[in-house]
């Protein structure tokens, strides 16, 4: 048998080219695609391993934030406790306060209604020793009661002793004379009252000196001469001060002694 060495070599050409071109086309596709599945298979895996690695991270740090909660809970329960404690204190100690401020109110209330009502009985007492003391004294004396106050008063002026007749002195000779010394009563005076008592101050201080006269009910039968700040009063009312703060003192005393328990007969 003949061998055809033409044929066995276009047959051995075309082999080769067949396994060039499966080569080429079909297993290196083939493979470059199962490289690249590897590879992203790989990537896969890298990226669901780094994906757990940080949901065990986050697991992590969630329960390691939950433990800070609580903590934080517990000292913010804490300190709430603390703070309605010290709350609670505060409001006890400001109640107390308040209590103890409305007993001294009360009490400085129940002083000053007191103080009020002897003021009061005080004012009216004088008030009908007054009348009394005048109706009395203008049935007893032969001129009124303001004509005696107005003697005494000018009689008082007379015997004035040298340091208030000196700061009186003073106060007129300081006087502007466009404001007038003052004479206050607590009733009207008649001219020849007025005219007395300015011929006794003129008198007693060698001086023309010009005078107002008003009334005073406060004054409370008394008379009084006002000139620069300085005053010269003579009124019932100072004796009845005097007598008062006597009694006052007599009986603030007779309070102070202690009582001593009598024996009791068998």
């Amino acid at each position: 048998m003949l061998i055809d060495w033409f044929t066995v070599a276009a047959q051995v050409v075309n082999f080769l080219i067949l396994v060039w071109l499966l080569k080429r086309y079909l297993y290196k596709p083939i493979l470059h695609a199962i490289d690249k599945r590897e590879e992203r298979i790989a990537a896969e895996l890298d990226d669901a391993e780094t994906n757990q690695n940080e949901a065990l991270a986050e697991r992590e740090k969630f329960f390691l934030k939950n433990e800070e909660f609580e903590q934080q809970r517990t000292q913010k329960m804490q300190q709430i406790s603390v703070s309605a404690k010290q709350a609670e204190q505060t409001l006890m100690l400001e109640a107390q306060k308040r209590v103890q401020s409305w007993g001294t109110k009360y009490q400085q209330n129940i002083v000053k209604e007191t103080d009020n009502l002897k003021e009061s009985l005080s004012r009216k007492v004088k008030q009908e020793v007054f009348a009394i003391s005048r109706k009395t004294l203008t049935e007893l004396a032969s001129t009124t009661l303001e004509q005696q106050i107005c003697e005494v008063f000018t009689a008082r002026l007379y015997k004035l002793d040298d340091d208030k007749k000196t700061t009186l002195a003073q106060a007129l000779n300081t006087n502007s004379e466009f404001v007038p010394a003052l004479i206050q009563s607590a009733f009207e005076l008649t001219e020849s009252q007025r005219l007395a008592l300015k011929n006794a101050i003129n008198t007693v201080f060698s001086k023309d000196i010009t005078i107002k006269f008003t009334t005073d009910e406060s004054l409370i039968s008394g008379i009084e001469l006002c000139v620069n700040g300085q005053k010269l009063v003579w009124s019932i009312d100072d004796y009845l001060q005097s007598i008062e703060q006597e009694v006052d003192m007599l009986l603030k005393q007779k309070t102070a002694q202690p009582t001593t328990s009598q024996p009791v007969d068998k």
